[in-house]
């Protein structure tokens, strides 16, 4: 409900003039229609479904009553709590402990870093001012991790490296803001020098994750009183996630850091020990919807909101900017990387190149673009520049990602694992041919003999794959991710729905008393939060 009650909100309030509500109703409905048809496109054809949107704004443009004009005091305040919050609740602490030292190096260093060399590029390539570059530059710096965590969950990549760009998107966000908010303040007039620079960056940054801190803690000890009471948890959260958000620019801190800081305190302190397992799934699968709205909503305003003739009127300038930024990126990855594997543990080369390569671009660029200021000489030429390179980034890059991250052989399989997707394959075939058979002999094509004969050869290999596989998931003793794991814990997971649904069911239709279902519901869930992790 609160994701379409921010579409809502934000298609009313974006609006330059009052829109009539039959227009508003018509453009909203043509928008979720489009999302949804792209949802089944980039399935069926494995395509990342942010490009799709994207692709699918351009296409709807004219279908609109009239064009939409995004508010950026709207998606700042309403859409970035969302998803820098939903992002930090879903970390794992001790699994950014592990990837400490690469993260920080990454999200820190590499964030100056890159805003430098890309900001230089523009200013000497495009001749802007150096505020101007500079605000593109840390714009730019910005690593959106949507489509990248896409591409892996379709292709299996060791889980360290997923941490690393996790964790480095989650941190850099905070960081890239603070360094735009102080650009900001400079192109307003005000006296900063490098040394008040350095000071208010770090005064930002450090206010804004104990702020963080302190509102997560106060909301984990929230969390104990209200037991299992999962609906009151999910508004408590929310209230955390835009409450802090605000409170942090109330402060002058940073509210994105402290946005992220709070959801890490939260979604490791009081998840874990406050809610039973049913009332975390609840929570957790509540924040990845608003997620999977608000990114619906952000990507395809970016289409919607891309003239495609002035694209290729700016398309030299955003061509030499996709230059900038992957040169940025080239001297940020490599070199810090070398650096990190003098004295903590080395990062392969060949993932190097996925931290090179999925520099992709997306939300949080376009909303840094959006609210560039209005007092800015060349303020609709950066936007559009920005939106030209979002636009091309998520197209070009997030097409091309899972290529280059198969033929870097990045995704490592286990002998166990590729045996038992053979045994799948003999298996599933074998069961095909079966039902085949069955279907011929009801429809009286084959004799009963000659059925029986062709059944019983198939179901020597039957059998013998199915005795196999069950070897293979009998070895997994102590640790289910070293055997067949992708394909078993997504079979369990699927069985525990399928087993979920029917005690829902049978309470739906009287059946069963939902306090007869409710301790199995317990272990279920909690046995889908682990297939989760897994």
């Amino acid at each position: 409900m609160l994701p379409f009650l921010l579409a809502d909100l934000s298609l009313a309030a974006v609006t330059a003039k009052p829109e009539p509500s039959a227009d508003l109703a018509t453009t909203l409905t043509i928008c979720l229609l489009g999302a949804t048809l792209v949802a089944l496109i980039s399935r069926r054809f494995r395509i990342p479904y942010v490009t799709g949107l994207v692709l699918a704004g351009l296409t709807i443009t004219n279908l609109l009553p009239r064009r939409l004009g995004i508010d950026s005091g709207l998606i700042l305040n309403l859409f970035l709590p969302i998803l820098v919050f939903q992002a930090a609740i879903n970390t794992d602490i001790s699994r950014l402990r592990s990837s400490f030292a690469p993260i920080s190096v990454l999200a820190g260093p590499g964030i100056l870093l890159a805003t430098g060399v890309t900001a230089s590029v523009l200013k000497f390539g495009l001749n802007l001012d150096w505020i101007p570059a500079l605000l593109v530059g840390s714009i730019l710096a910005i690593t959106d991790t949507v489509s990248v965590i896409a591409v892996f969950r379709e292709i299996a990549v060791p889980s360290r490296l997923t941490t690393i760009v996790e964790g480095e998107s989650l941190f850099n966000d905070g960081v890239a803001l603070v360094i735009f908010g102080l650009i900001v303040e400079l192109q307003a007039g005000e006296q900063v020098t490098a040394i008040s620079a350095v000071q208010s960056f770090f005064l930002v940054v450090l206010g804004g994750g104990l702020l963080g801190l302190a509102t997560g803690y106060l909301a984990s000890g929230l969390f104990r009183t209200l037991a299992d009471d999962s609906l009151s948890g999910i508004l408590l959260t929310v209230a955390v996630a835009f409450g802090t958000f605000q409170l942090g620019e109330a402060l002058n801190v940073s509210g994105v850091v402290a946005v992220v800081v709070a959801g890490l305190t939260v979604g490791n302190l009081a998840l874990d020990r406050a809610q039973s397992p049913s009332s975390r799934l609840t929570l957790i699968n509540f924040w990845e919807y608003a997620a999977f709205c608000v990114n619906t909503f952000i990507f395809l305003f970016i289409g919607v909101e891309v003239d495609p003739r002035s694209l290729l009127q700016t398309l030299p300038a955003v061509l030499l900017a996709i230059v900038a930024y992957q040169l940025a990126r080239l001297v940020t990855v490599y070199p810090l990387m070398a650096l990190v594997n003098r004295f903590d543990r080395p990062i392969p080369f060949r993932w190097q190149h996925v931290l090179f390569l999925g520099n992709i671009k997306g939300s949080l660029s376009m909303v840094l673009a959006l609210s560039l200021p209005a007092t800015l000489g060349n303020r609709s030429e950066l936007v559009n520049l920005v939106f030209g390179v979002v636009l091309l980034s998520l197209v070009v890059q997030g097409l091309s990602l899972p290529w280059f991250v198969k033929r870097l052989k990045v995704a490592t399989r286990s002998t166990r694992s590729q045996e038992a997707e053979q045994l799948q394959a003999q298996l599933i075939a074998g069961k095909a041919v079966q039902s085949e058979l069955l279907n011929l002999y009801d429809a009286g094509v084959l004799p009963k003999a000659v059925h029986e004969e062709l059944r019983a050869r198939y179901q020597l290999a039957i059998a013998g794959a199915e005795q196999s596989l069950r070897g293979l998931y009998n070895r997994r003793s102590t640790n289910l991710r070293n055997s067949a794991a992708p394909a078993f814990s997504s079979l369990q997971r699927r069985l525990l729905l399928v087993e979920k649904n029917a005690l829902l069911d049978s309470a739906r239709k009287g059946i069963l008393t939902e306090e007869a279902i409710a301790d199995r519901l317990q272990v279920i869930d909690a046995e889908l939060l682990r297939a989760e992790a897994d």
